[in-house]
């Protein structure tokens, strides 16, 4: 039976324009588990998140190819839609762990998480942004590559790409679980640029987390199946 399919963008620019498309079901339990890679690989989102529970926060994450046990850009995004639609929740619960949630004056949502949760990233820091704009792909055998490099140190601002081939992803166009590394690493507030021009904000937390933040915009509701 056709249940609603919620596709919205996460880590947009300012004005609304970039961010990651994701898709979210709502009413998660309407798909069967043993069908959720499958409708992953139908959509081809980089991320699309099934919700069994929204009052509880309870979701699970799929990329194409594979299952992860957190990832950025699905709990800023479900969080905010959660919210957006009047089921509101403070904190997500996800396989890797719980991942409170909030937003904030300034139009932006936040979410907690820890780096130990994120899926094995390798990350190279370039000499320039205008070197890793140059890159047409990932060096040959990297499987999870992620190449940034400063555009201002001294204010923050860095550029950034990532291309995750092993998930069924060619390059992605925001990735808060690499922001969360990225936040671990730098150990102070950041704001990244990444594919196009969508942008994530990412700042130290509490006993070692790191806190990630973006725009979100809703872009379609539609049925599914």
């Amino acid at each position: 039976m056709p249940t609603k399919l919620h596709v919205l963008r996460v880590f947009t620019a300012t004005d609304g324009a970039h961010g990651n498309p994701l898709g979210v079901f709502v009413d998660g339990g309407a798909i069967p588990a043993g069908d959720r890679q499958g409708v992953a690989a139908d959509l081809g989102f980089s991320e699309t998140v099934f919700v069994d529970d929204a009052d509880g926060g309870r979701i699970r994450i799929f990329t194409p190819a594979a299952e992860l046990a957190f990832a950025g850009h699905p709990t800023v995004g479900t969080s905010w839609l959660l919210d957006h639609a009047g089921r509101r929740v403070d904190r997500l619960h996800c396989p890797a762990g719980e991942v409170p949630t909030w937003a904030d004056d300034g139009g932006l949502r936040w979410i907690r998480a820890r780096p130990e949760w994120v899926h094995p990233i390798t990350i190279v820091e370039l000499d320039s942004a205008e070197d890793v704009d140059a890159l047409s792909g990932p060096p040959e055998g990297e499987l999870s590559y992620y190449a940034w490099a400063w555009e201002d140190e001294a204010a923050g601002t860095l550029r950034s790409r990532y291309f995750v081939p092993e998930l069924g992803i060619g390059e992605d166009e925001a990735t808060g679980a690499a922001a969360v590394v990225m936040g671990s690493r730098l150990a102070r507030p950041i704001t990244i640029r990444q594919g196009r021009g969508s942008i994530l904000h990412a700042r130290p937390g509490p006993e070692g987390s790191v806190e990630v933040g973006g725009r979100c915009v809703l872009d379609e509701v539609r049925h599914y199946g």
